[in-house]
């Protein structure tokens, strides 16, 4: 991380989890494609009429500007650059490759492949929300690639569903030993297979 004031404008962005700071800010978290995850402060995106609010949503493309030098950067531009509309399990299996993405990456350490399976992963929970078990496998494989924790296995065939189980089993076994404690989010989707 440099300590010079950067200022950054129309980065390909999307909001992993934001929370409330002072009276009418907030802290966002976002994954960027050049940037990584890192936190911004949205200044007055908490107040009724703030043009913010409705553009910070999660799972959504953004278009986000920022400007600082600390750790915590200052938003300057949020402009909405499509839409995922998620809901149900499909919504869960986003909360998780979020969670995932925030336990896992480092700061400002930039993934751009990663950004773009994550893009393909929301896209795929969009148009057939069947197939989120194997888009989350692909996504959990590439992920680990990424950080440098990958498996010494041949590229599974992710279009095969029956490999699914064995993926799951081998995926899991590997992040739960990265991350150290289970994911909230993950027992939230097993619950849900039951229906």
């Amino acid at each position: 991380m440099s300590r010079r004031r950067q200022r950054v404008h129309n980065e390909r962005a999307y909001v992993l989890h934001f929370s409330p700071w002072r009276e009418t800010s907030l802290v966002i978290q976002v994954f960027s494609k050049d940037y990584g995850c890192l936190p911004l402060v949205a200044k007055g995106a908490k107040r009724p009429h703030s043009a913010l609010k409705p553009v910070l949503s999660v799972f959504q493309p953004l278009a986000l500007g920022w400007t600082g030098m600390n750790e915590v950067k200052t938003l300057t531009q949020a402009e909405c650059a499509g839409i995922h509309p998620l809901a149900g399990r499909a919504m869960m299996s986003g909360w998780y490759m979020n969670e995932l993405l925030l336990r896992l990456l480092p700061r400002e350490d930039p993934h751009p492949l990663l950004f773009e399976a994550y893009e393909l992963t929301l896209q795929q929970l969009v148009d057939d929300p069947r197939s989120a078990p194997m888009a989350l496998r692909r996504f959990e494989w590439i992920l680990l690639q990424q950080i440098g924790y990958g498996l010494d296995h041949e590229t599974p065939d992710f279009s095969d569903p029956d490999l699914e189980p064995y993926l799951r089993t081998l995926l899991r076994e590997r992040l739960d030993h990265h991350l150290g404690r289970p994911l909230r989010t993950r027992d939230v989707l097993m619950d849900l297979q039951q229906f």
